[in-house]
C-alpha cells in the first residue's frame, strides 16, 4: 500500500528554537492496523513499522545524538476508530547540555483516539545529562471505549559518570481528557539545584523514577487490585529495592509510580503492570519483541 509520505527539513519557530515534527495516522483494515500517513522533519522518524498480529508497532528512531539545546520535538499521533498501535523508540532519549540563552529542549506528544481505539506507548528512558533543561508536555483525547497505555522512565544522569541530579531542570505535564472533559492533570518541576531530592520523606537513596498510566472508561477498583498483586509478586532484587505505588484516578484512569537505583529495574517493575493491564483491558498477553 503506498501512503502518503512527507519528508522535510528542521525549521526554527518564532522562539527560535529548532522544531522537529512526527505526524503519524494509524487505520483499521481487514488484516488488522495499518500506518495510512506519516509525515517527519529530521532529525526523528519512523524507522520501522511490524505487524503485531492485529496491532502494529512502529519504532521511532533520532539519527541525532539526541536533544541539543534549543531542539523542539514534537510527536502527533492519530488513532482511527478500531485500529490499535505500539509506539517505542529505539534507544533512550539523551537530552543534552542547555543553556539559559537557548532555553533548554522540549518535547510535546499529542495522543488523539478515536472509538474503541487503543495505543499503547512505552518509550526507553529519559536521560538527563548534566546541566540539561527539558520541558515535556503530553495530550492525551480519549473517545468512547478507546484505552491509552502509556510509561516514562526518568534518569537523574550518566551516573557511572558521576552525574546525579546534575541537570538543570525537568518541566513534565501531562493532560488527558476523556471526550471534552478534562479527567487527569499533573504537573511537575524538578529543580535539582534548589530542592532537597534526596532527603527523607522525597526521594532519599533512590535515584531513578518511573510511571505507569492507563486511561480507559472501563477501568476500574479490581484492575489497581490486579496491579498490586503482580508487582508484590516480582521477585526480590536484593539491595535494588524499587518502592512503587498503586492508585486510581479521578476518572477512567490508573497511575503507578515506582522509584529506584537503576532504569532497568524500574523498567521490569513497570513492564509488569504493562502486562496486567493488557490481559485486564484487552484480553492480549504481553508482547514477544525482541
Amino acid at each position: 500500500m503506498n501512503m502518503p509520505q512527507h519528508i522535510a527539513t528542521t525549521t526554527p519557530n518564532q522562539e527560535g528554537q529548532r522544531v522537529s515534527q512526527l505526524r503519524a495516522v494509524f487505520e483499521k483494515r481487514e488484516r488488522g492496523t495499518v500506518l495510512t500517513s506519516k509525515y517527519h522533519t529530521a532529525p526523528i522518524k519512523i524507522a520501522k513499522a511490524f505487524p503485531l498480529d492485529g496491532p502494529l508497532g512502529v519504532i521511532v528512531m533520532d539519527v541525532s545524538p539526541g536533544l541539543l539545546a534549543g531542539d523542539r520535538y514534537e510527536f502527533d499521533w492519530q488513532i482511527k476508530p478500531g485500529a490499535h498501535a505500539y509506539v517505542t523508540n529505539q534507544s533512550f532519549t539523551k537530552v543534552h547540555p542547555s543553556s539559559v540563552l537557548l532555553g533548554g529542549s522540549s518535547i510535546r506528544q499529542s495522543f488523539e483516539l478515536g472509538k474503541e481505539s487503543v495505543l499503547e506507548s512505552m518509550p526507553e528512558p529519559v536521560m538527563l545529562y548534566r546541566d540539561a533543561a527539558l520541558d515535556s508536555e503530553t495530550l492525551v483525547r480519549l473517545s468512547e471505549g478507546a484505552v491509552w497505555m502509556g510509561a516514562e522512565v526518568l534518569c537523574p544522569g550518566r551516573t557511572l559518570r558521576g552525574e546525579l541530579f546534575d541537570y538543570i531542570h525537568l518541566k513534565n505535564k501531562v493532560r488527558v481528557y476523556y471526550e471534552d472533559e478534562l479527567i487527569y492533570a499533573q504537573q511537575q518541576n524538578i529543580i535539582p539545584e534548589s530542592q532537597q531530592l534526596s532527603a527523607p520523606g522525597c526521594l532519599g537513596k533512590l535515584t531513578h523514577t518511573g510511571v505507569f498510566y492507563a486511561f480507559a472508561d472501563r477501568i476500574q477498583a479490581k484492575h489497581a487490585e490486579a496491579v498490586r498483586a503482580a508487582l508484590e509478586s516480582l521477585p526480590s532484587r536484593g539491595q535494588r529495592e524499587v518502592q512503587w505505588g498503586v492508585s486510581l484516578t479521578y476518572k477512567h484512569g490508573l497511575a503507578v509510580m515506582a522509584a529506584g537505583t537503576t532504569a532497568w529495574h524500574i523498567q521490569e517493575t513497570l513492564a509488569a503492570v504493562w502486562a496486567v493491564m493488557r490481559k485486564e483491558l484487552l484480553g492480549l498477553s504481553p508482547f514477544a519483541i525482541s
